[in-house]
C-alpha cells in the first residue's frame, strides 16, 4: 500500500486551491475532521462492508461539533467515497504546510512542564520567532516528563532547554 503522505498531497493540494478564498476557514473544519478520523473504531466502523457511504458520512458529519460548509460535505463524501478516511490526518497537516509556505509562516510547538500564561507566551513567542528568523504559529502542550524548562518543535528543528535534557546531557557526560 502507497504512503499516506502519497495518498493524501492530491487531496491537501485540490482542497488547497479550491478553498483559495477562505484558507484559515477551510483548515479549521479539516483539522475537525481529521482529529474524528483518528478515532480508531470509527475506521473500523467506516471500513465494514455492511457500512454504506451515506452511513458513515451522517455519523461523521454528527460527530462534529460544528456544521461543516458545503465544500466540507463534499470534501468528506469524497474521502469515504474513495476509503480515505486513514488519510484524512495527513491530509490536514499537508493543507496546514501548504498554507505555512504560502503565508510564510511556520507551526511551532511548544512543549512545557507546566502551563504558561498568555503574557509569557507573548514573550516566548517573539524571542522564538528571532531565533527561527519566521513568524510562528505557536501552540503550547504540556508534558511533565520534561521536569521543568520547554522544549520547542518547529517542523524539523528542536530547541530542547528542559530540564529532563540538561540531566540526560550530563548522565552522557559521566557515562563517557
Amino acid at each position: 500500500m502507497a504512503e499516506l503522505a502519497t495518498i493524501a498531497r492530491p487531496y491537501a493540494e485540490a482542497l488547497f486551491k479550491a478553498q483559495a478564498s477562505d484558507l484559515a476557514g477551510a483548515a479549521a473544519w479539516l483539522d475537525e475532521l481529521a482529529a474524528v478520523a483518528e478515532n480508531a473504531q470509527l475506521q473500523q466502523f467506516v471500513d465494514s462492508p455492511k457500512v454504506s457511504d451515506e452511513q458513515a458520512f451522517e455519523l461523521i458529519s454528527g460527530v462534529l461539533r460544528t456544521a461543516l460548509p458545503e465544500a466540507g460535505k463534499n470534501f468528506l463524501h469524497l474521502v469515504i467515497e474513495n476509503r480515505r478516511l486513514s488519510a484524512l490526518p495527513v491530509v490536514a497537516q499537508q493543507y496546514r504546510a501548504l498554507m505555512n509556505a504560502q503565508s510564510g509562516t511556520a507551526d511551532a510547538v511548544v512543549y512545557s512542564a507546566f502551563p504558561i500564561d498568555t503574557s509569557a507566551l507573548a514573550d516566548l513567542s517573539s524571542t522564538l520567532e528571532k531565533r527561527f528568523a519566521r513568524k510562528l504559529n505557536v501552540s503550547v502542550e504540556l508534558d511533565a516528563a520534561l521536569i521543568g524548562g520547554i522544549r520547542v518543535v518547529v517542523g524539523d528543528e528542536v530547541l530542547d532547554t528542559s530540564v529532563k535534557a540538561r540531566l540526560e546531557q550530563m548522565k552522557s557526560a559521566l557515562t563517557a
